[in-house]
């Protein structure tokens, strides 16, 4: 058993890219040889990934598979021999069609209870390496996941391929032994291969599979391995930062880009004037990060230094002096931009902006920007009434929200939507609040994000998201399936997260109900305040799910349909925790029995219980326990002690149990079935005030 090599050297791969496709074209290489049963029990694979190449290592890998026994049902005998028992035309075709070649009388007849059938048994001889090779070459890059596939022509200048980038060698070694005969992209398999684009030229000649990433390390100057190049970039990054005295700015999907751009990474330290520091730092961050893919770094105090860490390709003589000096002059007419954008901005108040919303389409059938900031802006009314927030202020923010669309900024950086709002709402004066809520009413932006922090931002955040759920949904665009190009799933998380854990008592229906009340004046519009109810709660389901309760847990709370959401997780803990007592199950079962005989006495059984009509012990037992038990239960109920009004009910479980053993409900004597299914609905109602616990019985 030996190790296998497989790499496709290419022109540079696109870097966003890199890291999916490397991993994937290693998988479906290793999937297809496991496949082929060409591999050992201990086989291992190791993915390998850099702008030139795409290659995995593959151990224990024997160098045939093992032939294999199988049996190929083909035909009914009656179908498939006649009369003297020769083959007929079906079975003759059938044979040649799975490559079977053998007499007639070799077959075996295998009745499988309702026919008797014609069996081949046969050994189907192993695949040799290379074969197997072959095949998972083909198999993985039909597989792969291109983002753009590329047209390149051959080098006997007729044929075209496509690919995601041109491949110049094709390397597979079976040890230390090139595979004869594997082919890709017009190219023979073989040895050879490319280092470094700059710190080598001559190809490299890899020697054997397992000593590949040594080789092109020492003679290419290639870090194969993209997890070990990219954990060599991140210390690099910060030993470099370290060494500044600052601390790095380095979002995890620049690490990866940059790392998808060096095949051996180096960092050097370069600079601006200080006098751009005057521009918002989010603008110069996103400036350098965006563009040049550098990274920012911050001084002991949390400020922006004007100092900056970059990653190259090149390990050069002179220290990289020149490539220091090449880039800051770069970054400084990057910088000059947007110090000119900023200035620009500033020259026209963000207020004055809002008419030019008129020019900026929102929907084609919901209107213009200025439309949709008239609606956010009633419906931010509504909500700052509703949890408390100044409604001015809210209003305010609300009709200037969006403004910040209109600037230069914001033009060349989509992604500052909001943050440069607040820079130029200060820079003209207004209310900090109002500042604040411009920023934050796109919070939270994504799962985990920060939630708006003041009541004004959060009534405009609500609204914002409010007014694009019930316009999509009064329009029909709602999700299906993977599909939700307005992100409204996210929305509703957001909506939930925000009630939730800022402890907003609301009711999301009347939340609901505002939207709508703004929406349907829109032509076109309904009102979907069902359906978006339903999506609210379904999205709750999974939020709840994701939190850690039980799927019955959650079914049993959300049953209620209680608008109120702020106590969801209090109930759920609450149910929870019941669950663990000892009387729960029983307390469960018999509230399913409950509810069961309910719904089949139908919609108008009452609670008032006839105390007088009670004649067996049990249901008087019951009665008198209930009585007991039941102020102490609505009264922990009312304070939203609902871990203590639960287990309030556990001294009911005997009682209960002796009602169900002792007493015939639905007895002949019309008044005392009514008065005891009044018994049950009084008890029925106390018990599924903090949840359905019918749901919970097992």
């Amino acid at each position: 058993m030996t190790s296998l090599l497989v790499e496709l050297q290419t022109e540079e791969l696109p870097p966003k890219a890199l890291k999916k496709l490397s991993a994937a074209f290693a998988e479906g290489v290793m999937k297809s040889l496991a496949a082929s049963r060409i591999l050992g029990a201990q086989a291992q694979m190791t993915p390998y990934g850099s702008p030139r190449r795409m290659a995995v290592l593959v151990t224990d890998v024997l160098e045939k598979s093992p032939d294999e026994a199988f049996t190929q049902r083909l035909v009914p005998v009656r179908v498939g021999l006649d009369a003297e028992g020769r083959a007929t035309p079906a079975l003759v075709k059938k044979m040649k069609a799975l490559g079977i070649a053998c007499e007639p009388s070799e077959l075996k007849r295998v009745n499988d209870g309702k026919n008797e059938q014609l069996v081949y048994e046969g050994v189907r001889p192993g695949v040799g390496v290379a074969q197997a090779v072959q095949k998972a070459l083909e198999d993985s890059v039909k597989a792969l996941p291109i983002p753009k596939v590329m047209n390149y022509q051959l080098a006997d200048g007729v044929t075209t391929v496509q690919f995601v980038r041109p491949v110049k060698h094709l390397t597979a070694l079976y040890g230390s032994e090139v595979l004869k005969g594997v082919k890709m992209f017009g190219l023979e398999a073989g040895r050879t291969t490319m280092g470094h684009r700059f710190h080598t030229h001559a190809p490299i000649e890899i020697r054997s599979a397992d000593g590949y990433a040594a080789q092109l390390y020492e003679e290419g100057r290639v870090i194969a391995s993209y997890p070990e190049r990219r954990a060599r970039l991140v210390e690099l990054l910060k030993e470099t930062a370290a060494r500044e005295g600052g601390e790095l700015i380095a979002p995890e999907d620049l690490i990866d880009e940059t790392n998808s751009l060096t095949e051996w990474p180096v960092v050097y330290v370069s600079e601006f004037e200080k006098k751009y520091l005057a521009v918002p730092e989010e603008c110069l961050i996103l400036t350098m990060q965006t563009n040049q893919k550098y990274f920012p770094m911050r001084d002991a105090q949390g400020r922006l230094m004007n100092r900056f860490c970059l990653v190259s390709h090149i390990e050069a003589r002179d220290g990289g002096a020149a490539i220091i000096s090449g880039n800051a002059r770069v970054v400084r007419a990057r910088l000059a931009d947007a110090e000119f954008f900023y200035t620009q901005d500033c020259q026209t108040k963000l207020a004055d902006r809002v008419e030019g919303l008129k020019h900026v389409v929102y929907h084609n059938k919901l209107g213009t920007q200025a439309d949709r900031m008239l609606r956010v802006r009633a419906i931010a009314a509504a909500a700052a009434e509703m949890i408390g927030a100044d409604r001015e202020m809210a209003e305010r923010a609300a009709t200037l929200a969006k403004a910040d669309l209109r600037t230069l900024m914001v033009g060349e950086f989509p992604e500052l939507q909001g943050i440069m709002g607040e820079y130029y709402a200060r820079h003209d004066g207004e209310p900090d609040e109002v500042a604040l809520a411009i920023r934050e009413h796109y919070e939270p932006r994504f799962a985990g994000d920060a939630l708006p922090s003041t009541p004004v931002s959060i009534a405009v955040a609500l609204a914002d998201k409010l007014e694009t759920l019930a316009g999509m949904f009064g329009i029909g665009q709602v999700p299906t399936g993977d599909k939700d190009p307005f992100a409204l799933r996210r929305h509703a998380l957001g909506v939930l997260r925000m009630i939730i854990e800022k402890d907003l008592d609301v009711e999301l229906d009347k939340l609901v109900d505002a939207a709508f009340a703004v929406l349907v004046k829109v032509p076109g519009v309904q009102n979907a305040r069902e359906a978006l109810l339903t999506f609210f709660f379904d999205r709750l389901r999974v939020m709840m799910r994701d939190a850690g309760y039980s799927a019955q847990e959650v079914d049993a709370v959300l049953a209620l349909s209680d608008m109120r959401l702020v106590q969801t997780p209090k109930r759920l803990k609450a149910v929870h925790e019941f669950m663990q007592l000892p009387e729960a199950e029983s307390l469960t079962a018999a509230n399913k029995r409950i509810s069961n005989i309910l719904k089949k006495a139908g919609e108008g059984v009452s609670a008032d219980v006839a105390p007088e009509l009670l004649t067996e012990k049990a249901e008087k037992d019951l009665f008198d326990v209930l009585g007991d038990h039941e102020p102490i239960a609505r009264l922990l109920f009312e304070k939203g002690e609902f871990e203590a009004m639960l287990a309030s009910l556990t001294p009911l479980k005997d009682a209960v149990d002796a009602f169900f053993s002792d007493v015939m409900v639905n007895c002949e004597d019309a008044a005392l079935r009514a008065n005891r299914l009044a018994l049950l609905k009084r008890l029925y109602v106390l018990m599924n005030r903090v949840a359905e616990l019918s749901r919970l019985a097992r």
